[in-house]
């Protein structure tokens, strides 16, 4: 059985698993603001928050329902638009309505939902992190200028709040949340661990961002082990000069990890340009590489920093380079009983530079047409080693052996840049797709390792630098 908390309400249900949790919402209890939108994670007409207690505190994040298993709740506050109602309109909501947020009024649950999030958040409010809130939801109607306005609005609102002042407090207080929020620890720290034990084989689930994509009918008749909240294949660590992560660590856990703000100075950056915030509280590490998309992001980021996977089947484990990991286009050099339970790199040291760069028809929340990452270990001005990846190139994420080849022992100049692109262009056999022509990509990706440069280098004038 399952349990948790929805909106105010215990839930305890035997139904499928697998099915998606927007169902569950709609469909079972008839909470119809959560709507459906495209079913892929891309609109954010389906956000809800989910609340779970991490380190004894509880912990909010904003996700797209439409991508989650109802098997990932358990444990867990899950909270709908409904659920922040309190008497008349909340403050966010007053904000839409002051702004003149919304008109049609089909998104607006979604973007209301992600702000009040925000404000859940114990990160110091700005501007720019209320904007990113809403980055995974899309208005249709409203011209968005209004709705920045409210968010605005919102974000100078939690100006008064106090450094050292429970969020959660601050909220009910103020008028954004209901203040039955309180009790939700206490309630949530009674539910037990997940019990679901199967009796057939299971097919491994994470966060789903992508599976659900592709097979969100299929998803609910499979019997699934559910990995994303295992204790085990979560956290991340520095062990000596090495991080070592768990499977299921996401996108949002790395862009909050002192380990890798402190080793990846660009690290906001390089995240920003990885899916939408809904997206990046779900998608876990593991996931990404196990899909094996050509352009995973995750995948090529840690492709040029020579990442080790540890492969277990139940009774065995076993280290893999992530280098040696994709076999043909969507072959994997793993058994079907494998699953990732850590990934492991040697983290860049003072001297080490890294960079990771990517091309969309828009800014989040789409699949490359092209990308690449690059790491280099540097004394003065020569490479020492360097590690150049690529995605969109060809049928597999491709580490471009030959053109990190060709950079180590170079000192840094235009001529080797146009040089690297050449060698770069030798080893990658990109396709037309809707995405880009072949030639398109080839120049994308001759763009990007030049954009690499001008970013670790920017005392050197290499802007002019001209790409055939």
């Amino acid at each position: 059985m399952l349990q948790f908390i929805l909106n105010n309400k215990e839930i305890i249900t035997a139904l499928a698993p697998g099915m998606t949790l927007l169902d569950f919402i709609r469909y079972q209890k008839n909470l119809r603001g959560t709507k459906i939108g495209c079913r892929e994670g891309d609109c954010g007409a389906c956000t809800v928050l989910s609340g779970e207690i991490k380190n004894n505190e509880l912990i909010y994040s904003s996700v797209t329902c439409c991508l989650m298993a109802l098997g990932n709740a358990h444990g867990k506050h899950i909270v709908t638009v409904e659920g922040i109602n309190t008497v008349g309109l909340t403050t966010v909501q007053q904000a839409f309505s002051d702004e003149g947020a919304t008109q049609c009024g089909f998104c607006t649950p979604g973007f209301v939902v992600s702000l009040t999030g925000f404000c859940l958040s114990k990160a110091e409010p700005s501007y720019d992190g209320a904007i990113d809130a809403i980055n995974g939801n899309i208005c249709r109607c409203t011209g968005y200028k209004s709705i920045e306005r409210a968010a605005v609005f919102i974000n100078d609102q939690l100006q008064n709040r106090n450094v050292n002042e429970d969020p959660l407090r601050f909220a009910v207080t103020n008028n954004i949340i209901p203040s039955y929020f309180l009790d939700i620890q206490e309630r949530l720290a009674k539910i037990p661990a997940l019990p679901w034990q199967a009796t057939i084989p299971q097919k491994k689930l994470g966060g789903g961002t992508d599976l659900y994509v592709q097979q969100h009918d299929t998803m609910e008749h499979q019997s699934l082990d559910f990995l994303f909240d295992r204790e085990n294949l979560n956290g991340i660590a520095q062990v000596g000069n090495s991080c070592e992560m768990g499977a299921s660590v996401t996108a949002t856990d790395i862009a909050g990890s002192a380990i890798f703000k402190k080793h990846f100075k660009g690290l906001k950056k390089h995240i920003k340009l990885i899916s939408s915030t809904q997206i990046r509280n779900m998608a876990t590490v593991a996931g990404n590489l196990s899909n094996a998309s050509p352009i995973g992001d995750f995948t090529i980021f840690f492709l040029a920093l020579d990442a080790k996977l540890l492969l277990n089947d139940g009774e065995h484990q076993r280290m893999i380079g992530l280098r040696e990991f994709y076999k043909g286009y969507k072959l994997l050099n793993k058994t079907a009983e494998e699953i990732i339970e850590k990934i492991s790199f040697n983290l860049p040291d003072e001297k080490d530079l890294f960079n990771f760069e990517k091309v969309c028809k828009r800014t989040n929340l789409d699949i490359a047409s092209v990308n690449s990452a690059i790491c280099l270990k540097m004394e003065n001005d020569m490479i020492v080693e360097a590690g150049l990846s690529a995605g969109g190139v060809g049928p597999v994420p491709a580490y471009l052996s030959k053109a990190s080849d060709f950079l180590a022992g170079k000192r840094i100049s235009a001529e080797l840049i146009t040089d690297v692109i050449c060698v770069a262009q030798t080893e990658i056999i990109p396709i037309s797709d809707v995405r880009g022509t072949e030639s398109y990509k080839r120049l994308l990706l001759g763009q990007l390792i030049k954009a690499h440069f001008i970013e670790m280098f920017p005392s050197l004038p290499l802007e002019k630098i001209l790409i055939a």
